[in-house]
């Protein structure tokens, strides 16, 4: 039986301290009892001697200091998990919400999960293909990686990830492939359109949806991501599934961990984040990936938005040191309406190697891939030159160059929210643009692949 306290001290904000507590843990749970019944839950951020900080999930509204009771738990928060929750819709605390029964656990695992340990890492090695070519092209997607988009505000992240969960699959092992979604601080709209959606095109029944809406407390918002991760671990490592886990936005939970940090007062570091943020994302991170002996992998896509597009914020800064590469969205192709606006130039997958080639893709695909990017970068270069020496000032070559760069934006980047492309349909539309160009231009390509793949002459 749970030991009660009447020690409430004081409570500031979303914020109590408890006085003259015994054998509390840290991130241990507690429920809060007021006068009137009602009960609120809570959790440890510290201890100190027989005094424990404590964070509310909910409002500090009507807490009276002497009247309330708070008990522990003698345990962390936790998930309950079973094969039934593909195809479920829970908030940020793990709870059902989508009208359905609760879920009948075959276990319930603590949330706070550790990072795969190094020495028991098995390599990235197995393509997954998202149906975008921009990605499966050009930075492919590897099974047991973590790939994150890099947008802006006002940028259609939330479609590119509702396309990517619901195109994505491990290329004859569709069975055995989920996805786990979690919406991070997000809006009613947009959890009502990443829902609408997923059910609408059959996607929630191989998904696992968890919503923290922005009106949520920040510390569900904490909570948020590791329940996912859970959930994916769980699916995984138990269930041998091929999990693939989408968490939009991560700007807004390391607000949440700095409004968390700013009201227990702790030091600030950059731009006012805590000096954890680093070890707090990578923590976070690196519960991606596969293990030796395990059949199961999980594969992230952490989706963040860059305040004022800005790469060396602190959250896409730390973020791209953790992770293996980068999805960048860009606001000029936007405009442009290039949809979904994938700035492939200066995006990467540092593990794309590992999962295209022969046997895996195609045995063309190395060599395409590098030849897309230079023939794009040299288009790009002549659309430069000539906006500042005028089309007259190009050679043909170049001239060729920049219709290539326009063309590879409109067809092969620009294929829409609705388009799912195989890596073949993919692969032959990078052909199908490189016989723009002279075959003499096709440096990077090895003569026999251009003899059997360029596309023959009308």
């Amino acid at each position: 039986m749970p030991r009660e306290y009447r020690t409430i001290q004081e409570v500031a904000g979303p914020l109590m301290l408890v006085q003259n507590v015994e054998g509390v843990t840290y991130n241990e749970l507690g429920e809060i009892e007021l006068s009137n019944g009602e009960v609120r839950r809570c959790k440890v951020l510290e201890v100190n001697g027989s005094n424990a900080l404590v964070q509310l999930f909910d409002s500090s509204a009507g807490i009276n200091l002497s009247s309330s009771k708070v008990r522990f738990l003698g345990h962390s928060l936790e998930l309950a998990v079973s094969g039934d929750m593909l195809g479920r819709v829970f908030d940020g605390m793990g709870n059902p919400i989508d009208g359905g029964p609760a879920i009948i656990a075959e276990d319930r695992i603590d949330i706070n999960g550790l990072p795969i340990n190094p020495a028991a890492r098995n390599y990235p090695s197995e393509f997954i293909q998202t149906g975008v070519s921009a990605i499966d092209g050009l930075n492919t997607l590897v099974r047991g990686q973590k790939l994150p988009i890099f947008s802006g505000s006002g940028l259609p992240h939330a479609d590119l990830a509702a396309q990517i969960a619901r195109q994505a699959k491990v290329r004859g092992n569709d069975q055995n492939f989920a996805v786990v979604f979690a919406a991070i601080g997000i809006t009613f709209e947009e959890a009502d359109f990443f829902i609408t959606d997923f059910i609408k095109t059959g996607a929630i029944d191989r998904t696992v949806l968890f919503v923290n809406l922005a009106s949520d407390p920040a510390i569900e918002r904490i909570s948020t991501p590791r329940m996912a991760l859970t959930a994916a671990e769980y699916l995984a490592f138990e269930k041998n599934m091929h999990v693939l886990v989408i968490l939009t936005d991560i700007t807004n939970y390391a607000e949440a961990l700095r409004e968390v940090s700013a009201a227990r007062k702790e030091v600030p570091g950059r731009r006012g984040y805590p000096g954890y943020l680093y070890t707090d994302l990578a923590g976070m991170y690196e519960r991606a990936g596969r293990v030796l002996g395990r059949e199961g992998s999980i594969t992230m896509i952490p989706i963040l938005t860059m305040p004022e597009d800005d790469k060396t914020h602190p959250i896409p800064d730390l973020t791209g040191y953790i992770t293996e590469g980068q999805i960048i969205l860009s606001r000029e192709l936007y405009r442009k309406n290039v949809i979904p606006p994938i700035d492939v130039l200066p995006s990467l997958s540092r593990l794309k190697d590992k999962g295209i080639g022969e046997g895996k893709t195609r045995e063309d695909h190395a060599n395409t891939m590098n030849q897309l990017f230079a023939s794009y970068a040299r288009g790009k270069e002549s659309k430069e030159l000539m906006t500042i020496l005028g089309e007259a000032a190009l050679t043909e070559i170049d001239k060729k160059y920049a219709a290539f760069a326009d063309a590879f934006e409109r067809e092969y980047v620009s294929q829409g929210y609705e388009t799912d492309r195989s890596i073949e349909q993919t692969l032959d539309l990078g052909w199908k643009l490189l016989g723009m160009l002279p075959k003499s231009e096709l440096k990077r390509i090895k003569p026999e692949m251009i003899e059997q793949y360029y596309p023959a002459e009308d």
